[in-house]
């Protein structure tokens, strides 16, 4: 039985300094033990109490790290059913199943879809992360070191302890996961994983022979496990991966508390469909899901069917206040102004781009809010504007002094006048950002 609230507010520090993210040592406690937060949080806790305290403060699903550098994955670390009571931490890695009995075109044209295929989304790469290498009487340990040498994606080795062994010589600076530990190669898989420090996939027939055999090797002292239910039909998985979830959640069942790889191109030969399945694993708790080749028209949707699920429903995703040239901007160019909610950065800022007006782009921090939530909420108001306008370093860049409202908040434009002062000319700009481009072109093109 896990420790309560108070067995663990009796270990921390008591210092209430609110370094975790919360005001008391209370509360910390409290949300550690209902899963809710994670010891690390805390740097001020003793090495006694971390030794006490690290298995009842770990995830109800154990992070497992595979791959490595910038390409790193991370899946598991979950905390919660649904994203709105807290949020998602550990994004579904995608990938693609490459095996070494394909013809060599039909692998290269895979390699190279995983390396182009990657897009630029307010501010960050949209991108497959993994490669599922298959052992199938090919050159296994030559495909393993072709993906290494021409790629940058965390692997996943598929085959018998043989074949793996050969794959690991060429990639375990890598750490590969390791596929697939089964009730007939266990013993033999799981020492190979723990000689190598890799993760291992564990599967079974049906979740409960799953989480038999996961805790039979976590017992053995094998810790980073990934499981594979072996259910290749969508109305059963998606059954199991919500019942492991709220076993490994709700329950704190820790033989099923393991992130869980899905296989959604084993279960079609229609690529549209395939993209279906893939898209109800990453709803609906597919940890990593693997593709039989990735094409943009499928990808595409599913890169930001995550995004939008594993950004954190409580915090706006902000850009950084500044000054951004866009066009290649001089003395004489006009000056935009918007919030530092980084949709509508990028949207303000793709539009001017289309313009091919030259052009200054001011960025105010409010948050993350929008243009008008910010204004509502006093953080996008006429003299908060002027202010950041007169601090920005702006008025250095620019001989003639005219600046662009959203022409959502042209109420706040007499309070700006009065601030930036009557050097200034304070104009009020279109409401909708598909507007920018014909009122640059039509006032300063």
């Amino acid at each position: 039985m896990g420790l309560s609230g108070i067995q663990i507010f009796k270990l921390l520090p008591k210092t209430n300094c609110g370094d975790c993210g919360v005001p008391t040592c209370l509360a910390f406690a409290m949300n550690l033990a209902a899963g809710k937060a994670e010891l690390s949080q805390c740097p001020h806790v003793s090495e006694e109490a971390k030794a006490q305290l690290s298995e009842q403060s770990a995830p109800p699903i154990r992070t497992v790290t595979l791959g490595t550098g910038e390409n790193e994955v991370k899946i598991g670390g979950e905390t919660v059913m649904y994203r709105h009571e807290k949020t998602f931490y550990n994004k579904t890695g995608i990938g693609v199943m490459v095996a070494d009995n394909e013809p060599a075109e039909k692998i290269e044209a895979k390699i190279n879809n995983f390396k182009k295929l990657q897009y630029e989304r307010v501010g960050l790469t949209l991108r497959p992360e993994i490669v599922t290498v298959k052992a199938a009487g090919g050159d296994f340990s030559g495909l393993v070191k072709k993906v290494v040498d021409e790629t940058d994606a965390a692997l996943v080795l598929m085959g018998d302890p043989d074949a793996l062994k050969a794959g690991i010589e060429v990639s375990a600076s890598r750490r590969p996961a390791l596929y697939a530990a089964t009730k007939e190669n266990a013993d033999a898989m799981a020492a190979l994983a723990k000689e190598k420090g890799l993760p291992l996939v564990v599967k079974g027939n049906g979740l409960d022979e799953t989480s038999e055999l996961a805790d039979k090797l976590a017992a053995g002292g094998l810790k980073d496990i990934i499981l594979d239910i072996g259910t290749r039909k969508i109305g059963t998985l998606h059954k199991e991966l919500v019942a492991a979830r709220r076993l490994a959640i709700e329950k704190a069942y820790r033989p099923i508390g393991f992130p869980i790889i899905t296989f959604p191109c084993e279960m079609s030969d229609d690529p549209i469909y395939e993209a279906a399945l893939a898209g109800t694993l990453i709803a609906k708790y597919g940890s990593m899901i693997i593709l039989s080749d990735l094409k943009p028209e499928t990808l595409f949707p599913l890169l930001l069917e995550r995004l939008n699920i594993y950004t954190d429903p409580q915090r706006p995703m902000k850009t950084d206040q500044g000054i951004y040239p866009i066009n290649d901007p001089g003395p004489e160019s006009p000056v935009l102004i918007t919030c530092n909610f980084s949709l509508t950065y990028f949207v303000v800022s793709g539009e001017i781009e289309a313009s091919r007006v030259p052009t200054w782009l001011l960025v105010q921090d409010t948050d993350g809010l929008s243009v008008l939530t910010g204004w509502a909420a006093g953080k996008f108001v006429g003299d908060l504007v002027g202010a950041f306008v007169k601090k920005s370093g702006i008025e250095e860049k620019v001989s003639k002094k005219r600046l662009i409202l959203p022409g959502y908040v042209a109420v706040i434009t007499g309070d700006v006048e009065e601030e930036v002062g009557s050097d200034w000319e304070v104009m009020v700009g279109p409401r909708e950002g598909g507007h920018i481009v014909p009122y640059l072109k039509e006032n300063f093109g």
